[in-house]
């Protein structure tokens, strides 16, 4: 009776995504080694019994030398051996590598079925594998397979019925590299040919100066398409469906309304020159969901679905060995672009990530520099709404600030606390184009989490928004920290307003500034200071879940200092 399957393999061979193709669960899988960090669970229908499938940490080996090794051998040795089933998934384009782990989980008498994975892009490669030889040497079901189309996986199923326990005698690590190198001799053919465009490519963009061209490249071409998509969704979908279609149903809606009223003040919010506007009203009818739906999910649209291509091409491992050195002086290394990148499409699954980081030092520092230099979608949405009116200059300008702000507090905090990072091993995978139906289900799945979390919490926002302006309870807060805004950063009384409000939905507070009839100095100012003040609730309740009170209570004064600062230098030394 088969109690559990286990998928065991070396870091980026492809495990996630065989483990999507068993059990139909939509895992966000990608080229990049550390987005498996626990273990992931699904069930597979074998025969007659539903078994629970485990992805675990990707390892090298069952030395025990690292935590991900410790965790996967712990697992295995959970159950008796006649009861479980493991799937090695192998890289076929690095064959020698991948059978020390093989030969291993062999020799501890696992039930093993090897998952040759990878085998078109093997073939591309002029690696030529006889797998049936392989079996043969091995004494354990092969089945070439290629688990982002599915090639080969009916097969790993049906052939799960042949395994069993099989002996072999344990060898030292000098003889099991023999043993490797031998087997390697018969069942691998190499076929030479030339480089082709794809392969030149991968050279070029990790060498230092053609790489850092070609970053540049990218993550500007990135940005250009992201506001094209973006700036497309809304003014051909967005825009007509709100102010041609929803608009309407409003007016109808509240014909005969009393203004004034609380329940129109809570649904609709204040009418602009008689009319509902989407971006000034603040109704939980009307500016709730146009911020979240009509100007902010276009971009979350367009950023996902970039991010999403760029991790299964293969390109973000590259990025993350460019950046390794200049990471290396913020206290961090290269698995934290992943982190960062995330950051941007939203600072929830961005911090959430920092879990890839090996201490809580990095974390830390990692979480910190997030949520003050890494504006999400939404808030960038209305940072290019807000300055864009006033040119580049202004919407570059903040993000220049923010850079340096990432730049100079990572150096500081690199030096106060006490720790190191660790060194950085990175496997970085072929250029892969993605099937499109993958990288579509990965944005779908990316939108629907976005939806889920940040609706609720606009809403809400908004609600709380409406009942303190109604009773006029921030008019004690503005009265409390007026002097500093007023005093250090220029902006005037009722913009105290905006930022607190940050504090519930930035994206909202930004666009509260509209109104105000502000400078573009004080708009750049006031946009800045939300990007590096406090983040929203969603994001605050994260930091405390990951890092704890105490790291949470340094993260904050971290945020205040650093936000006060900024705004005063931006005020009297910058835009003078």
């Amino acid at each position: 009776m088969i109690k559990k399957i286990y998928l065991v393999g070396n870091p980026n061979v492809g495990k996630s995504v065989v483990f999507s193709r068993l059990t139909g669960v939509h895992v966000v899988s990608s080229n990049y080694p550390g987005t498996t960090v626990g273990f992931t669970k699904g069930f597979l229908q074998l025969g007659d019994s539903r078994v629970e499938v485990l992805d675990l940490p990707g390892v090298y080996s069952l030395e025990s030398t690292s935590s991900a090794e410790e965790v996967t051998l712990s697992l295995l040795k959970e159950h008796p051996k006649d009861e479980i089933i493991v799937i090695n998934i192998i890289d076929s384009t690095n064959l020698e590598r991948n059978l020390l782990l093989t030969l291993q989980l062999i020799e501890e008498g696992f039930p093993v079925i090897a998952s040759l994975n990878m085998c078109d892009d093997a073939g591309h490669r002029g690696v030529n594998i006889h797998y049936q030889r392989l079996e043969e040497l091995l004494n354990i079901p092969i089945i070439p397979t290629c688990a982002v189309t599915g090639v080969g996986i009916k097969l790993l199923i049906e052939r799960m019925q042949e395994v069993g326990v099989k002996s072999r005698v344990k060898l030292n690590h000098e003889e099991r590299w023999k043993e490797i190198g031998r087997i390697i001799e018969e069942v691998q053919h190499l076929e030479h040919r030339h480089h082709s465009l794809r392969e030149i490519l991968e050279d070029a963009s990790v060498r230092p100066l053609t790489g850092l061209l070609m970053a540049a490249g990218v993550i500007y071409a990135s940005f250009k398409v992201v506001r094209f998509i973006g700036e497309s969704i809304i003014s051909r979908i967005t825009d007509p469906l709100f102010f041609n279609f929803y608009q309407p149903i409003l007016e109808k809606m509240v014909l005969g309304w009393q203004e004034d009223g609380f329940w129109f003040h809570l649904l609709i919010g204040d009418l602009i020159n008689g009319k509902i506007d989407f971006k000034q009203s603040l109704g939980i009818l009307t500016t709730a969901p146009y911020i979240e739906f009509g100007m902010v999910l276009p971009y979350i649209v367009s950023f996902y679905f970039i991010l999403s291509l760029l991790e299964d091409i293969g390109y973000l491992p590259r990025l993350a060995i460019l950046l390794d050195n200049l990471l290396h002086r913020l206290g961090l290394h290269g698995f934290a672009v992943i982190p960062l990148m995330l950051g941007f499409g939203c600072n929830v699954p961005g911090i959430l990530s920092t879990r890839v980081l090996e201490s809580k030092r990095e974390r830390f520092i990692a979480s910190t520099l997030i949520s003050i230099g890494i504006p999400c979608v939404p808030l960038q949405a209305m940072i290019f709404g807000l300055l864009g009116k006033f040119g580049g200059f202004y919407v570059s300008g903040v993000y220049a600030v923010l850079f340096s702000l990432v730049i100079i507090l990572g150096v500081i905090l690199n030096r106060l606390l006490k720790g190191y990072s660790p060194e950085f091993i990175l496997e970085i995978p072929p250029y892969r184009f993605p099937p499109l139906t993958v990288l579509f289900k990965k944005l779908y799945f990316r939108i629907k989490g976005f939806i889920i979390e940040a609706v609720p919490i606009v809403l809400i926002g908004v609600l709380f928004i409406n009942i303190f302006l109604y009773f006029k309870l921030f008019d004690f807060v503005t009265g409390i920290f007026a002097p500093v805004v007023t005093g250090l950063f220029g902006l005037p009384k009722e913009a105290v307003v905006s930022l607190a409000i940050g504090f519930f939905r930035k994206d909202v507070a930004v666009g509260m500034l509209m109104p105000l009839n502000l400078t573009a100095k004080q708009l750049f100012i006031a946009a800045t200071l939300l990007a590096a003040s406090f983040p929203c609730v969603a994001t605050f309740v994260v930091l405390w879940k990951e890092l704890g009170v105490k790291y949470l209570i340094k993260a904050t004064l971290v945020m205040i200092l650093v936000s006060i600062i900024a705004g005063t230098f931006l005020n009297f030394v910058i835009l003078r």
